[in-house]
């Protein structure tokens, strides 16, 4: 695909997104209303279990910020508006007509789902700014214009690789009417394993190698540290190459996958 054509296929999807302002606005304040309350709450019980004054490396205020920064990393990372959408097109046949296209599916819906990242985008600024002018830095914690570049580099890997990693699931519709099961299981497995949860500084020691063997950490927890100064320029380094690494495994996976499973699609539906 030409680099025109995939910009302007995220141009048409980004004004789509932010045509009905007032909902954005309206669902963003809500949605941050409740994640902040549910977020305080995980953070006043952990500590308050504990008696510690810091747990992991973290305070009760960087601790209550990393969850802050994770849940608008997820936003980003996640997409969810344009989740299951290869998997509803294969059900529904709308695929055929992507099948004429010059260009894979797979990149145009990459494509689409990077125009939906609008309005995350800008929450992620706006939000981003606000909680720590707000709540204040605390000391473990260091945000620096280096470090919100390195962030950004991340933020763009892991979200490509969330992609990669989800396609070869949605692709399973080839084979079963329904792969929401699949889906959800993903999701929460990326979750806790990626450090949205629970920040993988509080898994035991055992489980970090396996942790930084797996594509998981790459999606939250490398960013989210990346951003508050807690991790050096070598891990941050080592941590793009894996994850690389991952996005290569993964297409090849998809590719096979899509393979297998375009000999058994019938072009039938909308």
């Amino acid at each position: 695909m030409r680099p025109a054509l995939f910009w302007h296929i995220v141009s048409v999807e980004a004004r789509k997104r932010m045509s009905y302002r007032a909902d954005f606005w309206i669902n963003s304040l809500g949605g941050i209303a409740v994640s902040l309350s549910v977020f305080w709450a995980i953070t006043h019980a952990m500590f308050a279990a504990s008696g510690q004054p810091r747990i992991g490396g973290y305070s009760a205020s960087g601790m209550f910020l990393y969850y802050i920064f994770a849940s608008l990393t997820s936003r980003v990372v996640q997409s969810n508006e344009a989740e299951g959408a290869a998997s509803l097109d294969i059900y529904d046949g709308s695929l055929s007509r992507y099948l004429l296209y010059p260009v894979p599916y797979a990149v145009v819906k990459y494509a689409q789902q990077t125009g939906t990242l609008a309005p995350q985008m800008l929450q992620l600024v706006a939000f981003g700014i606000i909680a720590p002018l707000m709540m204040g830095i605390p000391e473990e914690i260091h945000i620096t214009p280096g470090t919100i570049a390195m962030y950004i580099i991340s933020l763009s890997l892991a979200n490509l690789l969330h992609y990669l990693m989800l396609q070869p699931i949605q692709a399973v519709a080839f084979w079963a009417d329904n792969v929401w099961s699949l889906m959800v299981a993903a999701r929460f497995t990326t979750s806790l394993l990626g450090g949205l949860l629970l920040p993988l500084d509080l898994f035991p020691p055992w489980a970090h190698p396996w942790l930084d063997a797996l594509p998981f950490a790459y999606l939250y927890s490398l960013p989210v540290r990346v951003l508050m100064g807690r991790a050096s320029l070598g891990e941050w380094a080592a941590g793009l190459a894996i994850a690389a690494g991952w996005c290569v495994v993964m297409t090849l996976v998809l590719r096979w996958v899509w393979r297998r499973g375009d000999l058994q699609y019938t072009g039938v539906g909308i």
